[in-house]
């Protein structure tokens, strides 16, 4: 069966820019790798509307296609609900976290996507989805 990776905002970006960490850490790297890993495993991307909208908040439509297309014949697309929503905003709330990162471990949870992210938020929804930065799981 294969698995199924819902990669946080973040990650996109850093395999866009091939970004490093405040310590020289290759993130860009380490997000390339992780993609091309799931293709070789013929593994399946998760790309949902919280994360096309965080993406637009930096980019055009144009650049988010020349993102995503290489991959797209892994995509799975996830629309969030109502509830899902509803239930972020009180995550939210509560944990102190952004909307869009409660609503990213919700939609993990809710549909057995393995999470994968670097931001520091998450640590605070771990009873909600486990999550994995790329190179825990290249």
């Amino acid at each position: 069966m294969e698995k199924k990776y819902y990669l946080d905002t973040s990650i996109w970006i850093d395999a866009y820019h091939d970004r490093r960490g405040y310590a020289g850490e290759p993130l860009g790297y380490f997000a390339e790798k992780l993609l091309l890993s799931i293709r070789k495993k013929g593994d399946a991307l998760v790309i949902s509307d919280i994360l096309i909208k965080e993406l637009e908040r930096r980019y055009s439509m144009a650049e988010i296609n020349g993102m995503i297309k290489p991959f797209e014949d892994l995509l799975i697309k996830s629309i969030s609900t109502t509830a899902q929503k509803d239930e972020a905003k009180q995550l939210a709330r509560e944990r102190n976290v952004p909307f869009g990162d409660a609503l990213h471990a919700i939609i993990a949870r809710d549909n057995g996507f393995t999470l994968i992210t670097r931001d520091n938020d998450f640590r605070r929804l771990t009873d909600i989805t486990p999550y994995y930065k790329p190179e825990e799981v290249i």
